[in-house]
């Protein structure tokens, strides 16, 4: 079917539903059989894999049904079975293939009706025909090598999100199919039927960027025509919570998605690559849902683009700072820069938090060269589409004025008011155009609270559009919302810092929020040495592990010109193929495309949207495109850990605060005691309030190139009248029932102490110890009341009802005659039927 036409508003786009959620394994003395099934396993298709040193995979076109399926496998002598959830993918050292599966999966989250889950165990085993014996002394050390990737711990997947693109992004409308054809130019005349609304499932291309096991899928994709057999999971971080406005819950998700490109570990992979890659790339998305609504906010992290190291030959708290590679004209820059004006479009905004001011240079270094780059690079782009850069040094406003949340917090108002934000309301749609990207020397500690003070502004922002906060949206710290989103940045920041830096935040959100300093030391010296001990003693074998699992080192059999992994001087050469620079057509004056350049301020992958394939339906109704019976099996038992709602709720009752005066979920909780509030964040409000100092007071080292008031470009006209309180999200009794309650008076009160004692008299009060003769004077005091009705309290004493011989006749009449019943016979039996339906009336 030729799908390349012109796409009106009439027409919608759903996501294709993998096909193959559950996999069962059979394995013979010679072939391994793989059965995949859809959700509600009706559906099965079969992947034949032959065991032999080449991978030799056969694919059946068919597709079977149950009964098929089960005639199928008994016929299928197997040795053993295994059930799994997804194919990760084939890796090959020096001698054979190995097949690696997902065996256990976790729901995580979900993203509207779609599910996401993480992966909590995988296995692993060789393709080989029985009696083949590794000979290759090397091949072990390989296995273990690439299985140090713990693919357990922070790997997540989706069978119908593209977890590796924004939201904006995946909602957006496809605009060509494959590489090269313009759905747009075709003539949309020539449709059967084009008036009407046309409904189309495609499957989209991934951001290869974050699918980490994008090299282990390379031996199936020619091998293997139906693409829902390719799991692609990606690494980082994913968690989610939510948030009860007066009894509406508001869903919020943060997902990380670390970049594949020059990853590895703190010490070994600092600065960039020669293509604009660099370390400790992470793309943060803050969804926001209330199950009609969704927003979403998209920052970044991550290393200075330029060739820079440090010297970890002798292990010293801060080893020194040292540029490699001189750059004069920021082409490693202009590349990494180049990229995000490709998929985010424009401002991008550089937030510096690394020194500027030393009396010995260290950090400082890193300053002067994205200072000079980004003047440099601005001299080619259009005004309104300029890099902004803003430096803000925390160590030394923490030092002085301890002033740091409040200042982040007015650069956050700023960004938002630049960059805007991604929102969804039906045909209302906002978009997002440029990004913020932070950076600290590690991007670890000062990032993650920075990328907080972002998301707590952007949240209010967000909830602010959909009718929940007044203007101008503020959340205070120590309400409950902010709480609960401060708990997410910190585990999304431990779980990134245990990723590059081998331990979890030395310095977190509360250490810039003036905690007493015993709160925090203790935990600073641990994580240091931890940090410490993960750098110098396992860092490089992590690394080596890294490159094996992502194909930057893929093994041969020992050569002279060939040497193994581990004997490598360094991997320069694995994540710098093509030397220091790149061979480029066009100038140096012009370091990003005229595509790009026809887009700003807009991103142009989204305006260049491709999808693998276009498929036209007809019917809402089908699996492949039908979220919502993906989403909702009525008819599958779930056990409680997997329940997502259940962890949710659990984890949103943890940050309540008991015995509340305020209900609000924006503004600091109060006791009615007056005591703090029992709160993990519990700081004193004076301490952490955007309104107790002037946020425009700035250190004399820190710099900026925009103004902090914009007119905000975010639409919020009919907002303030329409935003949710306690008064209009509950009815009140009299407008519901017709009355209002009120506190009993003094004579109801009266009464009811009477009716209290009453029920106490008339249960006997007897003491453990009480002989027989105190239990008859209990019994005698006491008061004896009669039941009001013929109804007994106890089961026990209610006989069964009996049932007579006529009602059985009738019965088995009915049973009868719902057996022999036939549509197009004339009911001779009526008389039966009415006779039972009078008996039931």
């Amino acid at each position: 079917m030729n799908e390349n036409r012109d796409l009106k508003a009439k027409t919608v786009f759903l996501p294709v539903i993998s096909s193959i959620q559950k996999i069962r394994i059979y394995e013979t003395k010679l072939t391994i059989y793989l059965i995949g099934s859809n959700n509600r396993e009706n559906r099965f298709r079969i992947l034949q894999i032959a065991k032999s040193s080449s991978l030799d995979i056969f694919e059946d076109p068919n597709e079977y049904d149950t009964k098929e399926i089960r005639k199928i496998i008994s016929g299928i002598k197997f040795t053993k079975s295994l059930s799994a959830y997804g194919i990760i993918g084939f890796v090959k050292f020096l001698e054979g293939y190995y097949l690696i599966l997902v065996t256990k999966r976790n729901k995580i989250g979900f993203i509207g009706n779609h599910t996401i889950y993480t992966i909590k165990d995988t296995t692993i085993f060789k393709i080989c025909s029985e009696g083949q014996k590794t000979v290759n002394p090397l091949e072990t050390k390989y296995l273990k090598m690439f299985m140090n990737v713990d693919l357990s711990s922070n790997f997540y997947f989706s069978y119908s999100y593209d977890l590796t693109r924004t939201l904006q992004y995946n909602l957006s409308v496809p605009k060509f199919v494959g590489e090269s054809v313009d759905i747009e130019t075709e003539d949309p005349l020539s449709w059967e039927g084009s008036e009407e609304n046309r409904t189309f499932a495609f499957r989209s291309i991934s951001r290869k960027k974050f699918v980490w096991n994008e090299f282990l899928l390379h031996p199936m994709q020619k091998k293997v025509l139906h693409k829902d057999w390719m799991l692609e999971i990606i690494h980082g971080f994913i968690n989610q919570s939510s948030i009860s406005i007066f009894g509406l819950q508001v869903s919020v998700c943060l997902i990380a998605r670390r970049s594949k490109h020059f990853a590895g570990t703190r010490f070994l992979k600092r600065g960039a690559n020669s293509r604009g890659d660099v370390a400790n790339a992470v793309e943060t998305e803050q969804i926001l849902s209330d199950g009609k609504r969704i927003s979403s906010f998209v920052q970044l992290r991550g290393s200075i683009p330029a060739h820079w190291s440090q010297d970890i030959s002798k292990m010293v708290p801060k080893p020194p700072i040292s540029l490699d590679i001189p750059d004069p004209y920021a082409e490693t820059a202009g590349r990494h820069f180049e990229k995000l004006l490709f998929h985010h479009g424009s401002p991008i905004i550089i937030l510096n938090l690394v020194k500027k001011r030393e009396k010995r240079k260290h950090e400082s270094i890193l300053t002067e060269e994205i200072t000079n780059n980004v003047k440099y690079l601005n001299q080619f782009l259009p005004a309104n589409c300029k890099i902004r850069y803003f430096h803000f040094d925390m160590a030394r406003k923490n030092r002085t004025d301890k002033n740091v949340m409040e200042s982040l917090a007015a650069i956050a108002e700023t960004v938002i008011q630049q960059t805007g934000m991604f929102y969804q309301d039906g045909n209302d749609v906002l978009y997002q155009t440029g990004v913020i990207r932070t950076n600290c020397i590690d991007c670890l500690d000062r990032t993650n609270t920075a990328q907080f003070a972002m998301g707590r502004t952007a949240l209010a922002y967000q909830l602010h559009k959909m009718g929940f906060l007044k203007s101008p949206p503020k959340l205070e710290f120590d309400s409950d919302c902010v709480t609960m989103l401060e708990s997410l940045y910190e585990i999304h920041g431990d779980t990134l810092a245990l990723q590059y830096g081998g331990s979890q935040l030395v310095h977190r959100i509360k250490t810039y929020r003036k905690p007493a300093a015993w709160t925090t030391a203790g935990s600073d010296i641990m994580q240091n040495l931890s940090r410490y001990y993960s750098n110098t003693f396992s860092d490089q074998e992590k690394q080596q592990s890294i490159n094996l699992f992502l194909g930057h080192f893929v093994p041969k059999k020992s050569t002279e010109d060939n040497e193994n992994l581990w004997e490598m001087t360094n991997d320069y050469f694995l994540h710098n193929p093509v030397g220091i620079f790149e061979i480029l057509e066009k100038p140096l004056t012009v370091f990003y495309s005229e595509t790009v350049r026809k887009n700003l301020p807009y991103s142009t992958s989204i305006a260049k949207k491709i999808v693998k394939e276009l498929i036209r339906i007809h019917s809402l109704d089908l699996e492949m495109i039908d979220l919502y019976s993906n989403y909702h099996l009525t008819y599958q038992l779930t056990s409680l850990e997997e329940n997502i709602a259940f962890q949710i709720s659990q984890f949103a009752r943890n940050f309540m605060p008991t015995y509340r005066t305020n209900f609000s979920p924006f503004e600091p909780g109060k006791r009615a005691t007056g005591h703090a509030q029992n709160s993990i964040t519990s700081i004193t409000s004076s301490n952490s309030s955007s309104d107790d100092t002037d946020s425009s007071s700035e250190e004399d080292d820190t710099t900026q190139s925009f103004p902090l008031k914009l007119t905000i470009n975010i639409q919020n006209k009919g907002i303030d009248k329409h935003f949710r309180t306690l008064n209009n999200a509950i009815p009140s009794c009299q407008k519901v029932y017709g009355f209002e309650l009120h506190m009993p008076d003094k004579q109801s009160m009266f009464k009811y102490k009477q009716y209290v004692n009453i029920q106490k008299k008339s249960t006997p009060q007897i003491m453990a110890t009480s002989s027989i003769t105190n239990e008859r004077i209990a019994k005698k005091n006491s008061l004896i009341l009669d039941s009001l009705t013929v109804y007994k309290d106890s089961c026990e004493q209610i006989s069964v009802p009996e049932v007579n011989d006529e009602t059985i006749r009738k019965y088995k009449n009915y049973c009868n005659l719902m057996v022999n019943i036939h549509y197009n016979d004339n009911y001779s039996s009526k008389s039966t039927i009415e006779e039972y339906v009078n008996f039931g009336l």
